[in-house]
């Protein structure tokens, strides 16, 4: 059944009033909770659930099987979520699914893929092992501690300026913040800015919440901008301006954006940047109090930090203020006056995959997120790897018991002014054994946000202030901050440093082990198999898959002293470096894997350098918890071995364990010291969408607007979907000084046959020395013919109780899309109405919701949800309507069914079509 591939505008459309969900498609069964819609923007998929869905920072996605349809919109009550079908290649109906974050949220679904991954363990396979203790010793302490508070009183305050109109968003959106300023701090003070993530936007007396912007009359914004204070007092005690800024208005629409409001949210921290700019300049009297009763900022120390969507927020900030972005899709256009030093994001998602290379950042991945589950910040880290000259440090910073929430008190049930709650998914039938609130590893809430506040002025303290005495607080070397608590909070890093890399590519012969896809559907070439539990933050899915590019080396072994040897196809270079420090993952809850870690030179002389034991992360099947540990191992011995450091040519593990399975991330050179960041000249990318109608004949070429800007030369790649297979290929692109687009030609063939338009996707990744900015566009071809008309005629619109009442629905031309016709029972007004007993039950409950019965008998008109349609499938010419009646052996009068046809023309909605008759009579 071929019936979408999504634009950005049909993807996100209200949902109409919703009939109950049919139980069967021409196409098979639809899963529970399915139904198709109708709507303002014509036929939708909508999915139901059993319950509310709180509105979250990872996007609630359609797929069929492992394809991805997109994004839909929930309706107020966010239990109902529809996805316009134009230009949507939908595929079996059997293989819907509901995702965010990588996790299903259907039901059903849900359960199919517990009931797998337990079959899965039984059959031998991957799964996860039970939870092991925590190690009993823990991390030294770092001899300086940044959570701890500094010496200033702190000052708190509000400001609300006129709100501000951002491309591509109706209504204004908000500019208010919430500032605590240290009191007597001499001279200019450095600014922290904080941005919340998406949450819900508006609440109630009552305790009611909503997503909608402005906030309807009787409810008021929920207050998420002040839910950092604990960790704003602690920067603004140390000498920090700190100002925690307001989204709900961008929160209540990005629904409306391609990539999910990235652009949208940069453009408003940028936009109170400036107001901080001129604030600390000639606009000083002028300022708000709150500003005035504050230091004075130093705008060229900047540290902004973001929460989930305004951790992509503030990245994408960050990048935006080293390379403007497109002036049509900026909120901003204004000088940069201030210098971002260093980025804090917590939970974030990264829709574009398109970190800032060359600006600091630290990513805390909290181990318990049941809303950004997959933890897919982790790419903040990964995805820096070879794109710049690699100065910044960017950290990962995985935190055992944290869940998404409970960062920001306003999130947070009983710290929260509006309705609140724990965002991890708990099932009551099977408590999860690292994340169920009670377990020895789950945090509360006051802990978690210890560990938050004290990784923040971490993140402060190096960036911002370069005290390097807390790195290692923030690059793997395994040490504890006091401040944050018992919390088990664990390290890697990237960059800085660390020179010379082992990085697994598809130029790399591997030995012994096996070179997997980080991303791909197919168990044989997958790291991970994506069937079985447990996932990875290194192999969070992006918009493809497969996804070249992206891998690893994996290590099965069943006894020790077996050698994996991974060979680049250069030489690396170690000089200058003090050890080599590798990432690598191992199971959860796995104790005692330990490998011999050595490596050759071009010359041939080998040495080995040390031992090293990784244990894997508490995790469950609902954890993302196959994450890398760093380990290193002095270069001493290769030294002594007079091994030529600058040509290594291959490294090697040996497993001294007795069996077990592991997975090198990559391994780095590395010496300690925090090197100054001074950005390159790189060359920006920005896709952009063109909308085109489809002509009547012949093929015409189009461009997809792909702009460049910048300086230098870089490259990237390119994926381009076809929109008749939703398969992509990709190409890189080296993009060049003077260049300012490339070229993506798309074909786009005429005819007159009435179809649902088509939407080429195309989307683009940084490779190297190069930054992206919007990541997401393509073409849409508008169809631009009339729809067919449809004639119905009765085959047998008079029957004997027992026969099946039918009419013929005959379109005057064939089409290209399905035609899809909807149902309504009528009542019937002068005689008696079929009734619920007087049709077959098996149709009755394919037709109806799940909960409804035929009894107690009544009229059809007056079953609660009952829906019918019928399906003219692409190139065919007619269907059948079908009403199957009962022989209940009672003598009756005649009895009348009236229905009401709809057809959705896929431009202006729904057009009402004949009423159809029939009449069911006594077999007595």
């Amino acid at each position: 059944m071929a019936v979408a591939s999504p634009g950005p505008a049909s993807a996100h459309q209200s949902a109409a009033p919703l009939p109950s969900a049919p139980r069967t498609s021409p196409d098979g069964e639809l899963p529970e909770g399915w139904q198709f819609t109708g709507g303002d923007s014509g036929q939708q998929l909508t999915w139901h659930s059993a319950k509310p869905v709180p509105m979250g920072d990872a996007q609630v996605e359609f797929y069929a099987g492992e394809r991805l349809l997109g994004t839909p919109v929930a309706a107020k009550d966010r239990r109902a979520f529809s996805l316009s079908l134009a230009g949507v290649q939908l595929g079996p109906v059997t293989e819907l699914q509901v995702r965010a974050g990588g996790r299903r949220l259907d039901e059903a679904g849900a359960k199919a893929g517990a009931k797998a991954g337990a079959e899965a363990g039984a059959r031998g396979r991957r799964s996860v092992p039970p939870v092991a203790k925590l190690p009993g010793l823990p991390l030294p302490a770092n001899p300086v501690d940044p959570g701890v508070p500094g010496p200033y009183r702190t000052v708190t305050g509000e400001y609300t300026l006129k709100s501000v109109q951002l491309p591509g968003f109706p209504a204004p959106v908000e500019m208010r913040a919430e500032v605590v300023a240290p009191a007597g701090a001499p001279g200019r003070r450095p600014l922290a800015l904080l941005l919340h993530g998406r949450h819900s936007t508006c609440f109630t007396p009552e305790g009611e919440i909503s997503g909608e912007w402005p906030c309807p009359a009787g409810e008021q914004p929920i207050p998420s901008h002040r839910g950092y204070l604990s960790a704003q007092k602690v920067l603004a005690s140390q000498g920090y301006v700190t100002v925690s800024i307001s989204a709900n208005g961008i929160n209540g629409q990005d629904y409306l954006a391609d990539d999910g409001g990235a652009q949208a949210r940069s453009s408003l921290v940028r936009l109170h940047l400036a107001r901080w700019a001129a604030w600390a300049g000639a606009d000083r009297a002028t300022a708000p109090a709150s500003v005035r009763a504050a230091p004075p900022a130093d705008l060229s120390r900047v540290l902004l930090v973001g929460h989930s969507r305004g951790g992509e927020g503030v990245n994408r900030a960050a990048m935006d203020s080293l390379s403007k972005p497109p002036a049509d899709q900026d909120g901003y256009r204004g000088p940069v006056r201030w210098k971002i030093r260093g980025t804090v994001l917590i939970g974030p998602t990264i829709f574009g995959q398109n970190p800032a290379p060359e600006v600091p950042s630290v990513t805390i991945l909290p181990g318990c997120d049941g809303d950004v589950s997959d933890l897919q910040g982790e790419i903040y880290v990964d995805g820096t790897r070879g794109v710049s000259r690699g100065a910044a440090l960017h950290s990962a910073v995985y935190v055992t018991g944290a869940n998404h929430n409970f960062f920001n008190s306003e999130w947070t049930p009983g710290q929260a002014e509006a309705p609140a709650n724990d965002d991890f998914y708990e099932d009551e039938e099977q408590p999860d054994p690292v994340c169920s609130v009670g377990t020895a590893t789950r945090l509360t809430a006051t802990r978690q946000q210890a560990v938050g506040s004290t990784y923040i002025a971490a993140a402060a303290r190096l960036f911002v202030a370069g005290d390097d005495r807390v790195r290692p607080l923030l690059d793997g070397s395994s040490v504890r901050a006091k401040s944050a608590g018992p919390a088990r909070v664990l390290t890697h890093a990237v960059g800085a440093n660390r020179t010379g890399s082992f990085l697994p590519d598809a130029s790399v012969a591997v030995n012994g082990g096996r070179l997997c896809a980080q991303v791909d559907a197919d168990p044989a070439t997958a790291c991970l198999n994506p069937e079985e539990p447990g996932a990875s933050p290194h192999f969070a899915e992006w918009e493809t898959s497969p996804e070249p590019g992206r891998h690893a080396v994996a290590l099965r072994w069943s006894a020790p002293g077996s050698v994996v040897r991974m060979s680049p196809v250069r030489p690396v270079s170690l000089a200058g470096a003090q050890a080599l420090t590798l990432r690598v993952i191992v199971p959860p809850n796995t104790t005692g894997t330990s490998m011999d870690v050595s490596v050759a030179d071009a010359t041939g002389r080998r040495a080995t350098l040390g031992r090293v034991r990784v244990d894997g992360l508490p995790g469950s099947e609902r954890t993302a918890s196959y994450w890398a540990r760093e380990v290193r191992v002095p270069l001493t011995a290769a030294a002594r071995a007079g091994l030529d450091l600058r040509r290594l040519k291959s490294l090697e593990l040996t497993p001294r364990s007795g069996s077990g399975q592991a997975w090198l991330v990559d391994a780095w050179g590395w010496r300690p010291g925090t090197p100054a960041v001074r950005p390159t000249q790189q060359p920006r990318v920005d896709i952009g969408r063109l909308t085109v109608d489809e002509g009547d004949s012949g093929v015409r070429t189009f461009s997809v607007p792909v702009r460049v800007s910048g300086q230098g030369s870089g490259q990237v790649r390119l994926f381009v979907t076809d929109p008749a297979t939703d398969e992509s290929t990709s190409r890189l692109v080296t993009v060049r000084p003077g260049s300012q687009t490339v070229d993506v030609p798309v074909d786009v063939h005429g005819n007159t046959r009435f179809g649902r338009g088509t939407s080429h996707t195309v989307f683009v990744k940084a490779v190297r020395n190069a930054v992206v900015g919007s990541h997401r566009g393509g073409l849409t071809v508008e169809d631009d013919d009339p729809m067919p008309t449809i004639s119905v005629k009765p085959v047998a619109d008079r029957v004997t109780e027992g026969g099946t009442l039918t009419w013929r629905l005959t379109m005057s031309a064939v089409a290209d899309a399905d035609m899809w016709i909807d149902v309504n029972v009528l009542p019937v007004s002068d005689g008696v109405e079929l009734s619920s007993k007087d049709v077959d039950p098996v149709w009755f409950a394919e037709h109806s919701r799940e909960e409804e019965s035929p009894d107690p008998a009544r009229a059809l008109s007056e079953v609660e949800g009952l829906f019918l349609y019928a399906d003219v499938p692409a190139g065919q010419l007619s269907s059948e309507i079908t009403v199957p009646t009962l022989a209940d052996g009672i003598g009756e009068p005649e009895e009348l069914l009236r229905l009401q046809t709809r057809v959705y023309d896929g431009e202006d909605g729904s057009v009402e079509g004949p009423v159809l008759t029939g009449t069911v009579v006594d077999a007595q």
